[in-house]
This record gives structure tokens, sequence and C-alpha cells, in this order.
């Protein structure tokens, strides 16, 4: 029986220059930011209620901390964390930027007057 040839090497496609490199992030970076926005969220989570009610949060994000304020379920917890998120990713940076800043220690507090 005769032998075939080898197939023909199929060529690769031409490497992407980096002035035509996508300007998204990757989606190790998205994964990233997105459990960084969890994060902030188990802080929120750990929040009394009067400390939410001073950061101004949306309708949404505040009703979603105070279920999962509710919930004793790791599971359920752990699914309502994951939603927070979410809606989290759904702000606008200025907005994120106003939540960080009131959860740092020290921060966040306006200073009384002194008399």
């Amino acid at each position: 029986m005769p032998q075939r040839p080898p197939p023909a090497p199929r060529p690769h496609p031409p490497a992407l220059p980096a002035a035509d490199a996508p300007l998204t992030p990757s989606k190790s970076q998205r994964k990233r930011d997105a459990h960084a926005l969890q994060a902030l969220g188990v802080q929120l989570v750990a929040l009394s209620a009067t400390q939410l009610a001073r950061l101004e949060l949306p309708e949404a994000l505040h009703e979603a901390v105070l279920a999962a304020q509710r919930m004793r379920s790791h599971g359920a917890r752990t699914r309502q964390i994951q939603y927070i998120g979410k809606l989290m990713r759904q702000l606008e940076p200025s907005a994120l930027s106003h939540i960080r800043a009131a959860l740092v220690p020290g921060r966040g507090r306006t200073p009384r007057p002194q008399p």
C-alpha cells in the first residue's frame, strides 16, 4: 500500500499588531474586577442599617444588601453576594468610588465642628 504524503502544515493566522489590539480588558481582568466588587459587597453586608442609610445606595442595591443580611443559609448568602456584585458592576465608576471611600476606616465621616 502506498504511503500518503504528510499533510501540509496549516498557516497560522497572523498575530494582531499592538495598534489593533482590543481596548477591552482581558477575561482575567474582568474576573478580578468582579471578585473585588463581591468583596466590597461583603463589606456592605457587614454594615449596620444606619451605616447603610448614610451611603445613599441605589434602591436595588440597598434592597439586595438588606436581603443578604437576613439570610442565614451559606449557599443562599453566597448567591446573594454574587448578585450584589452584579448590581455593583452596573453602577457608574463615580458611585463605586463614593462607596469605596465611605468604607475606608476613618474616612467617609464628616468631622464634627469644634465649639
